[in-house]
């Protein structure tokens, strides 16, 4: 069932993607700018956003650092000022270090929190009231099956992840019916520069092309929830609704942690 107004075009839609230096956002702001849309892109890598810009004028690019709130405010000032509000918001930054509970670390543990949740969470509180006022838009937050359930090296990563998840079905539920969209990513294991710190087989690994791919195709389709490689997803999802005490013997038969 389509929870969101298909998206029949993407010629001209105004589209933000923060996170969007490397991995996954890059190859979704590839094909979107292929599609004629105008593409906004934001991260840390100024080098890397003006690289993009230049391979494909009428693109902008707005540096921005998602744990310094005020870059985050004066991103929305430029972009209100020039092209109004984006049709398309998708925050895409994350951070990702593999941590467990043995080697417990306050600092890191704090800042997965601030790029992966409270940076959202200061851009949400500009962007609702643009988009109710404008009438129109829509929210994308890329979680993680991570998120789905507790997982060995995932103390600091998992519980960022799983929050997305719930605030992506409080944000349905309160803003579906005021003309927004919604949607949420759970991608399973995508090549990129965090997943490269893993030391174990990633089953069901895809390129970042192949994730902009699907994730384009679910908007495109008005999904509100776009999860990939659907074989992988679906064993996450099939753990999600075990009882704890065999949830628990399996992902250590499976692991071996």
């Amino acid at each position: 069932m389509n929870l969101n107004p298909p998206v029949t075009s993407w010629q001209n839609k105004r589209i933000w993607l923060i996170g969007a230096s490397s991995g996954i956002g890059l190859a979704l702001a590839e094909k979107l700018a292929a599609q004629k849309a105008t593409v906004i892109v934001s991260a840390r890598n100024r080098a890397a956003l003006d690289a993009f810009v230049n391979k494909h004028p009428g693109c902008l690019a707005l540096p921005l650092d998602v744990s310094q709130p005020e870059t985050l405010t004066q991103a929305l000032d430029t972009l209100a000022s020039s092209i109004g509000c984006p049709d398309l918001v998708c925050y895409c930054a994350g951070h990702y270090k593999p941590l467990r509970a043995t080697e417990y670390h306050l600092e890191e543990m704090l800042h997965h929190q601030q790029i992966n949740v409270t940076g959202l969470l200061h851009l949400l509180d500009r962007l609702i009231p643009m988009m109710l006022e404008q009438g129109h838009g829509h929210i994308s937050l890329i979680s993680s099956v991570a998120g789905f359930r507790g997982l060995p090296k995932s103390l600091a990563y998992g519980p960022t992840k799983a929050a997305l998840i719930n605030l992506a079905e409080c944000l349905y539920l309160d803003l579906h019916d005021r003309g927004l969209g919604i949607s949420l990513i759970n991608p399973g294991f995508v090549q990129t520069p965090l997943t490269a710190q893993n030391d174990f087989s990633m089953p069901g690994l895809i390129a970042p092309e192949q994730a902009a791919a699907h994730i384009l195709a679910g908007w495109e389709k008005g999904r509100f929830h776009i999860d990939f490689p659907k074989k992988f997803t679906l064993v996450m999802r099939l753990l999600r609704i075990l009882p704890y005490p065999l949830y628990f013997r399996l992902v250590r038969k499976i692991t071996g942690l």
